[in-house]
């Protein structure tokens, strides 16, 4: 069982990284669960959400101790830091994360400038999909091919596989940055 958790500021797309990642899990046989939280702020409120999947059955949906902590801006690195498991692995933006901020030993840190990287592939909203790519890579659960495929077929029941093109190749970049 994984248990991750997705924190940024409304706008910047961590619900749906959530979303995202608990639709692969669904897509591939997993049980899974998608718990959102938000401010009353939409865009540029505190949002997170916590998604638990694996192949056995989830007793608790909510919050516990992540595995994977994504960070896309500094309030929530510093709110979740204490929650991540050690040995458990944490996932910033770069671009707009002060990665000393970080003070445990017991974890891993890695560091990426989603911002930029979605910017240099003209699709300035994919940041949030460049990190899914490199979620599902560190969590070892999914093959490219089965992320792609279970993206594609969430934003397809969302009528939006018009992105399909641009959005495969920000999950590429980012499952490929690891």
């Amino acid at each position: 069982m994984k248990e991750c958790v997705f924190a940024g500021f409304g706008g910047q797309g961590v619900l749906t990284v959530g979303l995202l990642i608990s639709q692969m899990a669904t897509y591939k046989d997993y049980h899974a669960t998608w718990i959102p939280q938000y401010g009353s702020a939409m865009r540029g409120g505190t949002a997170n959400c916590t998604v638990k999947f694996g192949e056995g059955y989830i007793y608790n949906p909510s919050q516990d101790e992540p595995d994977i902590l994504l960070a896309m801006n500094n309030p929530s690195l510093v709110k979740f830091l204490p929650l991540v498991k050690p040995g458990g692995t944490i996932v910033v933006n770069s671009d707009l994360v002060d990665s000393e901020i970080n003070t445990r030993k017991d974890i891993n840190l890695v560091e990426i400038p989603c911002l930029t990287l979605a910017k240099e592939m003209d699709h300035p909203r994919g940041a949030n999909v460049i990190m899914a790519g490199a979620i599902v890579k560190l969590s070892g659960d999914f093959t490219e091919r089965e992320a792609i495929d279970g993206m594609n077929d969430m934003f397809r029941k969302k009528g939006k596989e018009k992105y399909k093109e641009l959005n495969t190749k920000a999950l590429s970049i980012g499952y490929n940055y690891i």
